[in-house]
């Protein structure tokens, strides 16, 4: 179930944009109990356009849990047609089993992105920390105060996985030349970015 904590509706694309807009980035924190998001547009000063979770419940099986997942960021793409999509990147967790199952998340979220030909960036943790609050090193908490004030936001998006998901999406934002020139170039799998939207 998808739970969005956060939207503004005049932030979102209409359908005579030209393709010069500004990008929209939808930016995923992988998570097989709670998976991250948040959209935000790549303009002068990066805005936030929604944020939210998709929650699985812990009794349910792996797989339903993944087709769920998926079936979320599918609508989320759907609905946002955004132009590229931040992913953070594995991290190795000290319960392989742990690592094996994020790897499984991550991989249903990176076909449905392929599946929708939107270009997908992946990123570090300490790559998205650095790019939003200065430093590899930072906590949660400078990341979020971060956020409010490159999103001039009254407060920190929640959860926390939703911050995540909004943090990988503003790094993307932050590289918004190099994500346009990405998003106009084939995507590394062989699959073209979509034109003419």
């Amino acid at each position: 179930m998808r739970t969005s904590t956060w939207t503004s509706r005049s932030c979102r694309r209409g359908e005579g944009d030209d393709a010069a807009a500004p990008l929209l980035i939808l930016g995923i924190d992988p998570g097989t109990a709670v998976t991250g998001y948040g959209v935000v547009r790549a303009d002068s000063r990066p805005t936030l356009v929604e944020c939210g979770v998709i929650r699985t419940k812990a009794e349910t099986p792996l797989p339903e849990r993944l087709r769920a997942i998926s079936e979320g960021v599918r609508e989320l793409l759907a609905r946002h047609r955004p132009d590229a999509m931040a992913v953070e990147a594995v991290f190795y967790a000290r319960n392989v089993r742990t690592t094996i199952v994020l790897g499984h998340t991550r991989g249903v979220i990176l076909l449905a992105g392929a599946e929708a030909n939107v270009p997908i960036h992946e990123y570090p943790p300490a790559e998205i920390k650095k790019a939003v609050a200065g430093t590899g090193a930072a906590t949660k908490t400078q990341v979020q105060f971060m956020l409010t004030k490159l999103l001039r936001l009254t407060r920190a998006p929640e959860p926390n996985d939703a911050a995540d998901g909004v943090a990988a999406a503003l790094t993307c934002a932050l590289r918004a030349p190099l994500a346009r020139a990405l998003a106009a170039r084939p995507v590394a799998s062989g699959i073209v970015a979509r034109k003419g939207r």
